[in-house]
C-alpha cells in the first residue's frame, strides 16, 4: 500500500498575487507564516501555502485594495485569500501572528456562534496590503453547509 499524497485527496490550488517588495514577501510568507519557499526569480517567489502554490509577483502598481463587505458586524476585505485550518492550527497561527506583532484587520474571534457555519476567523494584511483570512471550523463538514 502506498501513502496518499495531498494531491490524491484534494488538488492544490494556484494563486498569483502582487507584492511591492519580494524580500518583504519572503520575510512575511516564509518567516511569519512559515510557508516553505519554492522556485523564485528576480520577479516572483513560489510559496507552499499548506500544500497550495501561491506566487508573489513583483508588481507594486497592483498592490492594495480597500473595498470591504459587511459580515457579522465587521468590514471584511473583499479581496482576500486564505486557508482553512483545524482549530488547534488556527490557535497556533493566531499566537504566531500576535508574537510577530501583526496588525489585524479583524482580530481573531469566533463568528456565527451556534450557527451551522460557526467558524474561528482572523484577517490581516501582508506587507503589500494583500488581505489574508485564516479560518477554522468547529465542524469541518460545515464548510459548505447552508
Amino acid at each position: 500500500m502506498t501513502a496518499t499524497s495531498q494531491a490524491d485527496v484534494m488538488p492544490p490550488f494556484h494563486l498569483a498575487f502582487p507584492v511591492h517588495d519580494l524580500e518583504a514577501a519572503r520575510g512575511f510568507y516564509g518567516g511569519v507564516l512559515g510557508c516553505p519557499e519554492g522556485r523564485s526569480s528576480p520577479e516572483w517567489i513560489d510559496f507552499n501555502f499548506y500544500g497550495h502554490q501561491i506566487v508573489a509577483h513583483l508588481a507594486p502598481q497592483e498592490c492594495g485594495s480597500a473595498a470591504t463587505s459587511a459580515v457579522d458586524g465587521h468590514g471584511v476585505p473583499v479581496r482576500h485569500f486564505g486557508i482553512v485550518l483545524s482549530i488547534p492550527q488556527w490557535e497556533q497561527m493566531a499566537q504566531r501572528l500576535r508574537a510577530a506583532n501583526t496588525e489585524f484587520v479583524i482580530e481573531p474571534y469566533v463568528r456565527f456562534k451556534g450557527e451551522v457555519g460557526e467558524q474561528a476567523t482572523m484577517f490581516f494584511h501582508d506587507p503589500s496590503g494583500n488581505a489574508i483570512e485564516i479560518k477554522a471550523f468547529k465542524n469541518m463538514a460545515s464548510l459548505f453547509a447552508k
